[in-house]
């Protein structure tokens, strides 16, 4: 796991401060003061990338509909086959969520 080479009391803090969000629109504020309006962008950009290769759309499809590069596009699909499986797990929560 990479991330554990970033592991401390800094992004430790900074993860509970994301738990600690207990609404969307809490989100919207808390990540606009923390990052620009680009980087807050590519996270969500990625996270769609993630859903729609999740859905079988092809590379075409997803830089079509989300602007992504390839690259980025690649990178999310490698995480989605030999990552943490974080991205599966975040995605099916938010479906269940929507449907409650």
């Amino acid at each position: 796991m990479q991330i554990d080479k970033l592991r401390g009391k800094e992004l430790d803090q900074l993860f509970k401060a994301i738990l600690s969000l207990e609404t969307v629109e809490e989100c919207y504020e808390f990540f606009d003061d923390l990052a620009t309006m680009n980087e807050v962008q590519s996270l969500a950009q990625r996270l769609e990338v993630a859903r729609m290769l999740r859905d079988g759309h092809t590379y075409h499809k997803i830089e079509e509909d989300t602007g992504a590069s390839t690259a980025t596009i690649s990178r999310v699909k490698r995480c989605l086959n030999y990552g943490n499986d974080a991205y599966v797990m975040a995605l099916d929560r938010v479906a269940e969520n929507e449907q409650e």
